[in-house]
């Protein structure tokens, strides 16, 4: 395994400096944290499914012209990724109330909403990610006018795509939050999706029984964690095929 300088330690990732320049590798843990570490576990095998499910759907955001910071995946828990500037600001599509929404509004969860709503986040983990206008994000200077709307643009025909995805496989795509990042070559600036697309971030229920699949299962103690992130690769048709990388993480160099 080839020696890489660890730049970043996450709950459910941890990024390294990637084999050539402007490239970044991603290795998929099983850590699982609720909000502000208030609780942490493993989901046994979760990294291993969710490098899956990412590559999956990146790559099928790719083919329909959504750009994405991914590259490829290296083997069962480290994919290669472009290396962007993060804009701290996570952008969420709604398409039924669930989750903050349904208790800040006093709704029931699962119930239909006329239209996708669009909601902005502050990356910070200590203030709980945090809701935030367009009037904050412009003011404290994390994104301009242009840039947002690019992010709500790019935001939303990833909704469309993935919500038809995910239902020819018999799951509802109830809501999900995406990661931005600025791709520079010289002067010219793109905007493109980043992180990672799975069940850790993505809130999917099945879409006959609403049985959740995906990370609420560990924030509300509803077991069966494991079966649920596998049933949502099974039915994409990736579950992980035997190869390197899925115990050993990189090594490292302090």
């Amino acid at each position: 395994m080839a020696r890489r300088r660890k730049i970043y330690e996450g709950t459910a990732k941890d990024l390294f400096e990637g084999p050539e320049p402007g490239t970044i590798v991603a290795y998929f843990k099983d850590d699982a944290a609720g909000r502000r570490n208030q609780k942490r576990g493993i989901i046994t095998g979760k990294g291993v499914i969710n490098n899956r499910i990412s590559e999956f759907v990146m790559t099928r955001l790719g083919e329909v012209g959504i750009p994405t910071h991914f590259l490829r995946r290296l083997n069962m828990r480290e994919q290669l990724l472009r290396e962007v500037e993060i804009i701290p600001i996570q952008v969420m599509v709604r398409n039924l109330v669930a989750g903050s929404l349904a208790k800040r509004f006093g709704l029931d969860e699962g119930q239909p909403l006329g239209r996708s709503i669009v909601e902005f986040y502050y990356k910070n983990e200590e203030l709980g990610d945090p809701l935030v206008l367009e009037e904050h994000i412009t003011a404290f200077g994390w994104a301009n006018h242009h840039e947002i709307d690019e992010m709500m643009n790019l935001a939303l025909r990833a909704n469309d795509f993935m919500s038809g995805l995910f239902l020819a496989i018999g799951i509802r795509l109830v809501d999900f939050r995406l990661e931005f990042g600025r791709l520079w070559d010289g002067e010219q600036m793109r905007i493109m999706i980043a992180d990672e697309i799975s069940p850790d971030n993505c809130r999917l229920w099945d879409a006959e029984t609403n049985e959740k699949l995906d990370i609420d299962r560990f924030h509300r103690d509803m077991g069966d964690i494991e079966q649920a992130y596998q049933e949502v690769a099974r039915r994409l048709g990736i579950l992980p095929d035997p190869g390197p990388g899925d115990v050993q993480g990189p090594t490292l160099v302090q």
